[in-house]
């Protein structure tokens, strides 16, 4: 069976959520062969194996920590041409943050392959993987493959559910020599970016959104409280960052960050194409605004037309009590 290299998203060994749902989609289509780049590389094998990687290629080096994205490419061509060498390569598999995008726009380029973002399923086909992607705004789905080279395909998180498929796990040392390119762009200084104890925005299962019907920041205390009731992260429309109620690292949209969770909550969003853009391809959708006639109840699985601050606090509370 051919096999699929995971380019391994973790944080000093902690394996971040997307890159387990990558090793689920990989294994439809082949045997996953996960890459795992840093510090703490070789301490991400336990869980790879657990969920399904055959085997772990790893490699660590100042340079990835000192330099932005060139290192890593420099790392994955290193791995394409090693797995190729030794058998058939069906995809390389990266998850769908700005960095990753970067960094299989890159490889693809290198390899001479065709490249797939943003997509949100992929399956077998009779001439290679074929990936489902939403487009122009979310309002169609397109099957594509890649009809060049070795496909390189970036997933977006919350495509597939995590599901464990023990496998070997072998870690194995990959080879990398760095391009002239690798120290062309010098990480200088860094600032930890401070914890809320909410899941990132990108990979929640469930997100609370916030929109210009909020109405100040103060009152965005009302959709944090449901978010935390829910376990879920804080999301916000751009009206609302905009009038700096919200950071924009929390923006939901075309222009800001695009989330696909389980359950979305938007309150006091009327549903421009805009903020459509960014969270349509979520799967149960729930909205409230006291408009009837807001462009967002024609998207929603369940809509509640009332005030938010009235509705909000009592779905709170009622979350809580049967948590309770």
């Amino acid at each position: 069976m051919a096999e699929v290299l995971v380019y391994v998203d973790h944080v000093d060994g902690a394996v971040r959520k997307p890159t387990l749902e990558l090793l689920t989609l990989a294994r439809r289509v082949g045997e996953p062969v996960a890459v795992a780049l840093g510090n703490g590389a070789a301490d991400t094998a336990a869980a790879l194996a657990e969920h399904g990687a055959v085997k772990v290629l790893t490699h660590d080096a100042a340079e990835y920590a000192d330099y932005l994205v060139v290192p890593k490419v420099d790392a994955l061509q290193a791995a394409v041409e090693a797995v190729s060498a030794g058998g058939s390569l069906a995809a390389v598999l990266v998850p769908s943050s700005a960095e990753g995008k970067e960094i299989a726009a890159r490889l693809a380029l290198r390899i001479g392959s065709g490249i797939i973002t943003d997509a949100v399923d992929l399956e077998a086909g009779d001439e290679g993987p074929v990936a489902t992607q939403s487009v122009f705004a979310a309002a169609y789905s397109t099957k594509s493959r890649v009809s060049k080279g070795t496909p390189v395909i970036t997933v977006k998180p919350n495509s597939a559910a995590v599901e464990a498929a023990p496998a070997a796990g072998a870690v194995e040392a990959l080879s990398v020599t760095f391009s002239a390119a690798a120290t062309g762009t010098k990480v200088t200084s860094r600032t930890p970016r401070e914890s809320t104890g909410r899941p990132e925005l990108t990979e929640a299962a469930i997100v609370v959104s916030g929109g210009r019907g909020v109405n100040g920041a103060e009152n965005f205390a009302i959709i944090e409280a449901l978010a935390d009731s829910l376990g879920a992260a804080v999301g916000a429309s751009r009206a609302a960052v905009d009038a700096g109620w919200y950071p924009h690292t929390n923006q939901v949209g075309q222009t800001g960050k695009s989330v696909s969770p389980q359950l979305y909550i938007a309150s006091g969003i009327s549903g421009a194409i805009q903020h459509r853009a960014g969270m349509q391809t979520s799967k149960t959708i729930v909205a409230v605004n006291k408009d009837a006639e807001a462009p967002i109840f024609d998207l929603v699985d369940y809509g509640v037309v009332g005030d938010l601050f009235d509705v909000v606090p009592q779905l709170t509370e009622e979350i809580k009590a049967r948590k309770g």
